[in-house]
């Protein structure tokens, strides 16, 4: 199953376990950030892929993408907030970058209003 590097963050949420280990396992000779990237947010070891996509980024938006996901899989939720903000300025139709941000904080319990 080879996904269009635009549609792999959705098969790598939407997929199951096997799907998710093809998308791993193409994005390790994939040449696509988005791939890479978005792979290395569902590998168990994320290092490689993105010490491989910051290698293969040429353009601004690349290296932002990049930047976020190593910030993500830090657990840096401050430095993903800003770095994504701004990202996400420029490039509204970056998915990965709206996922990793979404998805950097734990799921927050809002109090209800007891009026």
């Amino acid at each position: 199953m080879a996904a269009e590097p635009e549609d792999v963050i959705h098969h790598l949420v939407v997929g199951g376990d096997t799907a998710i280990a093809e998308i791993i396992q193409q994005a390790h000779t994939s040449d696509d950030v988005t791939t890479m990237v978005a792979a290395a947010l569902f590998a168990p070891a994320p290092g490689d892929l993105l010490d491989r996509a910051a290698g293969v980024a040429q353009t601004t938006r690349d290296r932002q993408v990049v930047a976020i996901a190593v910030a993500h899989v830090a657990g840096d939720a401050d430095r993903v907030d800003a770095l994504a903000r701004d990202h996400l300025v420029d490039h509204p139709d970056s998915v990965v970058v709206a996922w990793i941000s979404a998805n950097t904080h734990p799921k927050r319990h809002t109090r209800k209003d007891p009026s």
